[in-house]
């Protein structure tokens, strides 16, 4: 599995799928200017997840517990 496609699949299991919506496809996490980052519905600008996938994975358990259009 590469890094994108274990995001992925990470974000999924962190707010399932009823939290997904649209978000949570592989279009919606990318690495970019040396960042993953996270294109949220409805937010005009991606959120930096940070510079490996372990910063990326805790950053999405972070948005997650506060709800930031995640749920």
């Amino acid at each position: 599995m590469d890094e994108q496609a274990e995001l992925v699949s990470y974000l999924r299991q962190v707010i399932g799928e009823e939290g997904c919506c649209v978000t949570c496809g592989p279009d919606d996490v990318f690495f970019e200017d040396g960042k993953w980052k996270l294109k949220l519905e409805n937010f005009l600008e991606a959120w930096e997840l940070g510079e490996t996938v372990d910063e990326a994975k805790a950053r999405i358990r972070e948005y997650a517990s506060m709800g930031f259009g995640l749920s």
